[in-house]
């Protein structure tokens, strides 16, 4: 006879010992750096005229946020529709841009993520789901991220994903990685800018706002899908984390349909634009790197019927 299942944010020890602090890092550390980084560099900027701050620092770094965000949700939006749902797949272009992308948004493991949002699809809203909004709305948040039940990170990779040589690769070497492309990368675009005379303050700011649009995109994600998308919210909030998200905070008919490469509708300017997830799922259709796209039918192009 099967047990009946507890509810997480409950059953999991909340604890000093118990918290997993990868994901307190990614989640609540680095964020902060990042903010004090950016606030620090631009006070320095104005208070220290030997740093040579200029007004044009500030768009700049803007738009390095931006697309360090877009480039975080290409990777959560591409794992979650095609290697997670089975909504197409990828051919190794797209594959390594995705491992990449992930990397970048600092998700952890591959084998974690799809385990877990496994489990979020048999169980979600009743207990035993791994974010359940309707126990705790800050459990589903970030709490379920920052206390891991230790048996959850014992379950091994999705079989569908285990011919996938890259996923495989990189859950085999994700620390490393994940220093590589944190902390040797940026050192080595100091190092560079530094021999060639740039302005390091410059970098820095630039640098600093990357890792804080990470930090955004981080929690719009696990706020707008774990939380808002399971209660009922104003349509203005669902739209910007939507737009945040790159259309994975549209969540009404994700568990009806979840094998969908789009999660609004395939004609419309403004679809495309919010849902940039899907729409780089059709690029990368047209470049031969993805096929076998599956649609909701609710978001296909409708049938023509020919006239007779």
């Amino acid at each position: 006879m099967s047990r009946t299942p507890i509810a997480r944010s409950q059953s999991i020890e909340k604890t000093w010992a118990n918290l997993n602090w990868p994901s307190v890092f990614a989640a609540i550390i680095y964020p902060l750096l990042g903010v004090v980084g950016v606030v620090g560099a631009i006070v320095a900027g104005l208070a220290l005229d030997s740093l040579a701050f200029s007004w044009w620092f500030v768009p700049l770094a803007m738009a390095v946020g931006a697309a360090t965000l877009v480039v975080c949700n290409l990777g959560i939006g591409v794992l979650h529709r095609i290697w997670q749902h089975k909504a197409g797949e990828l051919k190794w272009p797209a594959q390594i841009l995705t491992l990449v992308h992930c990397l970048v948004a600092m998700q952890g493991e591959i084998k974690d993520w799809v385990n877990y949002h496994s489990q979020h699809h048999r169980l979600s809203d009743k207990p035993g789901d791994p974010h359940n909004p309707h126990e705790s709305k800050a459990w589903a948040w970030i709490g379920w991220l920052i206390w891991r039940d230790r048996n959850d990170m014992k379950r091994p990779l999705a079989m569908w994903l285990r011919d996938i040589p890259g996923v495989s690769f990189v859950d085999r070497n994700y620390n490393l990685m994940s220093l590589l492309i944190h902390l040797l990368v940026p050192a080595a675009i100091y190092a560079i800018v530094a021999v060639a005379g740039g302005s390091l303050l410059l970098t820095f700011l630039l640098h600093a706002s990357a890792v804080t649009a990470r930090g955004v995109q981080f929690h719009a994600t696990t706020l707008g899908v774990n939380v808002v998308g399971h209660l009922k919210a104003p349509a203005w909030l669902e739209w910007m984390l939507a737009l945040l998200t790159g259309g994975e905070a549209i969540h009404g008919h994700h568990h009806d349909y979840p094998a969908s490469a789009l999660h609004l509708p395939r004609k419309g300017l403004i679809n495309r634009i919010v849902d940039y997830n899907g729409t780089a799922l059709l690029i990368f259709e047209k470049l031969n790197w993805a096929k076998n796209l599956q649609i909701a039918p609710m978001f296909a192009e409708p049938v023509r019927v020919k006239a007779e």
